[in-house]
């Protein structure tokens, strides 16, 4: 009954079982090892984008800071949700590695609409050198609400950025989460919907550590390897984190593994709410923030459950459960019945 975050799970077999592999004998460090340039052939394959680059970090701290600080001036604004993982979970580093500002766009359920970021873009970059310029924008799907972003809807925002000039990140910590949500492919999701660069994870679905930085542009990739370096977070031993990504994104493993998270979050939505309890958000993929009467918290961490307690009004209870590729039926079971 582990629900804290898909973070505590354990590493996929298939992924362990590539990381042991890789310790076999030797092999070029710093990117230049093998399973490197197979990774590029499969996010070029899967991605339908045979100019893309992919770099990897260890971290969703600096795929997102490094990302953002390569296409950003340290005089620009990053657009991004009020309670996005940028603003609220990364100890600043987005400004740290950029110099640049984060603005905060509001919306219900975690995501910006096309209505608030016009909004906020119309008051920023106004008054000429005495003020902070548009920057860009940035866009987390699965959001820190548990909602999901249509391909639709992204197109929609980055049509905004795009009319000012403004390149476009995605944060997809759960990219694979969304994607099984949404149905979508990986190309509809990004650059065919206005993505210049994603942060695509691994280490929240299965993986060990890693996250991949896929540049759409390709032009952008030098400047980010230099960042990269100069921020500490090139590996010597690359090959280990190819290892990673590479059996993540090998057959489709990478989205079965989201699409038992996410069966596993509705499977608890649904036993949740047939025993009286609201949500907060619309439970969309892995993560949902549940409100229940005064009594379960107690009655579920005496029984062992592990989850985040969140805020709530007098006579409630508020959490935020989420659910791994590792959670099972009889995991979600077990916490039904101790509700």
């Amino acid at each position: 009954m582990r629900f804290a975050s898909d973070n505590t799970s354990g590493a996929a077999p298939e992924v362990m079982a590539a990381v042991i592999k890789a310790n076999d004998g030797y092999d070029r460090s710093y990117g230049a090892d093998a399973a490197m340039g197979r990774v590029t052939a499969l996010v070029r394959e899967i991605f339908e984008a045979p100019e893309a680059v992919v770099h990897l970090v260890a971290t969703g701290t600096a795929a997102n800071a490094l990302a953002i600080a390569t296409h950003c001036q340290p005089w620009g604004a990053v657009f991004c949700h009020t309670h996005a993982h940028v603003a609220e979970d990364e100890c600043n580093a987005p400004e740290f590695y950029s110099g640049a500002k984060l603005i905060l766009v509001p919306g219900d359920h975690g995501k910006m609409t096309p209505a608030t970021l016009a909004d906020v873009l119309a008051r920023t970059g106004e008054s000429g050198v005495h003020g902070v310029q548009r920057g860009m924008l940035t866009l987390t799907n699965v959001t820190e609400a548990g909602t999901v972003y249509t391909p639709t809807e992204i197109s929609a925002l980055t049509a905004q950025a795009k009319a000012h000039h403004l390149p476009c990140h995605l944060d997809g910590a759960r990219f694979a989460n969304a994607l099984v949500a949404t149905n979508a492919t990986p190309a509809a999701m990004t650059w065919a919907a206005g993505i210049d660069v994603l942060s695509l994870g691994g280490t929240k679905n299965g993986c060990m550590g890693v996250e991949g930085v896929v540049f759409f542009d390709p032009a952008k990739a030098w400047e980010f390897e230099l960042r990269r370096k100069r921020g500490g977070h090139l590996w010597s031993k690359n090959r280990f984190l190819a290892a990673q990504i590479e059996a993540y994104l090998t057959d489709g493993l990478w989205l079965r593994l989201a699409a038992q998270a996410n069966a596993m979050g509705q499977r608890l939505a649904d036993g949740l709410a047939q025993k009286g309890a609201s949500q907060r958000h619309p439970v969309q993929a892995n993560m949902q923030f549940p409100e229940w009467p005064e009594g379960a918290h107690a009655r579920l961490e005496a029984a062992g459950a592990a989850y985040y307690r969140f805020p709530a009004p007098p006579g409630r209870e508020a959490a935020r459960l989420v659910t791994s590729w590792s959670t099972t039926a009889a995991d979600v079971d077990q916490f039904l019945a101790a509700f």
